[in-house]
């Protein structure tokens, strides 16, 4: 019984997790804007959902040729989903990438994403309680 309440919530836990990383991926894109040569950055929520429900890593491993290289997290990664940067709409005199409008757009949707999800999982919960006391 609790593996299925597991399976039946599991989506929906991915889907959350990762609209939190990447809520505070929009957020350090916004907090930065003003910031020479910062490059925005994101992920594809879509391949990374399914990634992640399909247990599928995209990380690619960084080759050390010597000893001495540091580890390499170029782009770093989100539950195994690649963080990329956004191409730029109009390019800035001092290197920084952020457009401020559509930085503000992905992060309110999102935002809006995230409660949705979280009242969706908040009515499943209710409705198996509900069916469990009845």
């Amino acid at each position: 019984m609790v593996n299925k309440l597991d399976d039946a919530l599991r989506f929906q836990q991915t889907a959350l997790s990762l609209r939190a990383a990447r809520q505070e991926l929009l957020a350090s894109n916004i907090a930065n804007a003003d910031t020479p040569n910062y490059k925005a950055r994101d992920i594809d929520f879509a391949s990374a959902l399914q990634n992640a429900l399909a247990g599928t890593s995209t990380e690619l491993p960084v080759v050390k040729t010597s000893s001495m290289h540091l580890e390499g997290k170029a782009g770093g990664s989100i539950l195994g989903a690649p963080v990329m940067y956004r191409k730029p709409v109009q390019p800035s005199a001092d290197g920084n990438t952020v457009d401020m409008d559509v930085e503000r757009a992905q992060f309110a949707d999102n935002a809006l994403r995230y409660e949705a999800s979280v009242r969706f999982v908040s009515e499943q919960m209710k409705a198996t309680l509900t069916a469990i006391q009845g």
